[in-house]
């Protein structure tokens, strides 16, 4: 019902906007992830909240206030937005983050806390270019790991120019290369989904898994309705070189949400 008096403290400048937000159950808690900051600036923050059920009409509801995962200012070449958060198999926990000024970047987390595991050391880098943000880190069937990343700008409707790229890396910190071998902190990465029709800006890549299969789950801004966001999801494979692939049949198209 009230934002946690820290977000005014470390982000003067927001208006009570939060976005960006990302879930995950680790045993019995659900971790949200999300974002408190003022467009275009990288005064920022990214905060923690807990809950035991996601379930509004559950007598359990509610919500935690687990403070501040990491903060940026104008001091910082990163901005402390557009969390993603990643399950190791062997059960360590990483968050993805960033957007524009020096790229994406990893810090690793504590599985109990949720919180950073090493709160004094640095983040790193994972990924540049002169546009950039939305990182959301899985692994592919042959134990590699691929960071999927946006270029280009978000929230413009029909003007915005975002893509969804992606690069591989032996190690969940990389470093990250594209299909032509070119580092993703040097402006590399493989372009696998863009505009194309009535589905403008595609961005802000996550993964569904159900059943076997597996969903790219993004939003976009439809040309056909004023440049309205919506959300869809597009079946993905991999392909034998271990790359991810998007089904391009029209009929595969899912909106899910308004």
């Amino acid at each position: 019902d009230q934002l946690p008096a820290w977000h005014k403290e470390k982000v003067p400048g927001n208006r009570g906007h939060l976005w960006a937000p990302d879930v995950i159950k680790l045993d019995e808690r659900y971790l949200v992830y999300y974002s408190v900051s003022t467009f275009g600036k990288n005064t920022s923050a990214i905060g923690l909240a807990s809950g035991q059920t996601l379930d509004p009409k559950s007598p359990d509801w509610a919500w935690k206030d687990e403070g501040v995962v990491i903060t940026s200012s104008r001091k910082d070449r990163f901005n402390a937005i557009d969390p993603a958060i990643f399950l190791d198999n062997d059960g360590r926990l990483y968050m993805t983050f960033g957007s524009f000024w020096d790229g994406l970047f990893i810090v690793e987390l504590d599985s109990a806390t949720g919180l950073r595991r090493h709160p004094d050391k640095a983040p790193t880098q994972l990924a540049y270019a002169p546009e950039i943000e939305a990182p959301f880190l899985t692994r592919a069937p042959d134990g590699k790991y691929v960071l999927f990343i946006n270029w280009g700008r978000c929230c413009r409707g029909t003007e915005s120019t975002y893509e969804i790229r992606v690069g591989r890396s032996d190690e969940p910190t990389g470093p990250f290369l594209d299909r032509e071998g070119k580092d993703l902190r040097h402006a590399g990465g493989t372009l696998i989904l863009e505009s194309e029709g009535r589905y403008i800006g595609p961005g802000h890549a996550s993964i569904l898994k159900r059943d076997g299969k597996e969903f790219l789950v993004h939003h976009y801004y439809d040309g056909e309705n004023r440049g309205r966001s919506r959300v869809r999801m597009l079946p993905l494979s991999w392909n034998e070189a271990g790359w991810p692939e998007i089904a391009s049949d029209k009929k595969m198209i899912a909106p899910i949400h308004d």
